[in-house]
């Protein structure tokens, strides 16, 4: 989970996150959704422009 944090805090510029890069990121890391939503929350990253309600 290491690498999922280090790739959305890379990502996330000024606290935000477009949706579209959480699902990126999750493909890319072999992790669910959820996860990264879960990680997000964590780590106080705000997803915008969601595309299907997810976060």
């Amino acid at each position: 989970m290491e690498e999922v944090k280090k790739k959305l805090l890379e990502t996330a510029a000024k606290g935000k996150m477009p949706c579209v890069m959480a699902f990126k990121i999750a493909r890319e890391c072999n992790c669910s959704v959820a996860e990264v939503g879960e990680l997000c929350n964590e780590l106080k990253i705000k997803i915008v422009s969601c595309q299907l309600g997810c976060f």
